[in-house]
């Protein structure tokens, strides 16, 4: 898992890098919360995402915002961030250009920002969004979600009301052509204290799923 650094909208970028080694593997860019929250690429639960995508296959990336660890500038109030992570993915790409597919993930803040990018980057194929902020966020940019994607949080969450969260999923639900499914971590607050191995479970059996799905589709494109 080597340290990389490559450069940013704002200056360099601080990463950790781990590259598949299947021919032509999926990508997948792992996105962390809050940075003046104390939000940084070593958080449990986004570990805990880079972990079961790398187990799965996948070249992952996770990183720094802007201004924390090694990464130069300063917060932005997410416009910045949202283009340090469209960076990330093109450094992730440039690395993998022949990838089969395309994935991001994020928790909480770094959910917000993922999906974000998921609206200006069509190659993306699917999302995981971690206890996404819906109560203090504007999510209505997905307007219409361009990719399915998995909706997790814990029912124990003191940051996000759980009628938020189920609002956020229910208007993305209703979009065609698109599968947005929802799950709830039983026992998990916030942060998931005590509650990572069961994440891991619910992320692991979705992505492994989807990843089955799509494999008819690229046998139909070639």
């Amino acid at each position: 898992m080597p340290d990389v650094i490559y450069t940013g909208p704002d200056g360099r970028l601080e990463g950790r890098y781990h590259q598949s080694k299947e021919k032509n593997a999926p990508i997948a860019l792992m996105l962390h919360p809050h940075p003046q929250a104390g939000g940084n690429m070593n958080n449990k639960v986004v570990f805990t995402l880079f972990h079961v995508f790398a187990t799965r296959g996948f070249s992952v990336l996770r990183f720094n915002f802007r201004g924390v660890g090694r990464s130069q500038g300063t917060f932005d109030n997410g416009l910045g961030e949202l283009s340090d992570a469209a960076a990330s993915l093109d450094w992730l790409q440039s690395m993998n250009p022949d990838a089969k597919a395309c994935w991001v993930a994020g928790f909480s803040f770094g959910a917000w920002i993922g999906m974000q990018l998921l609206m200006r980057r069509p190659e993306i194929d699917g999302f995981i969004s971690v206890a996404p902020p819906a109560n203090s966020y504007d999510f209505a940019f997905l307007a219409p979600c361009p990719s399915s994607g998995l909706i997790v949080h814990g029912d124990r969450d003191e940051v996000v009301p759980a009628a938020d969260i189920a609002k956020l999923v229910g208007r993305l639900s209703q979009q065609r052509g698109i599968t947005v499914e929802s799950r709830t971590v039983k026992g998990a607050n916030h942060f998931f204290h005590d509650c990572l191995d069961k994440l891991a479970v619910e992320v692991d059996r979705y992505v492994t799923g989807s990843m089955k799905e799509q494999e008819p589709k690229t046998e139909e494109k070639q």
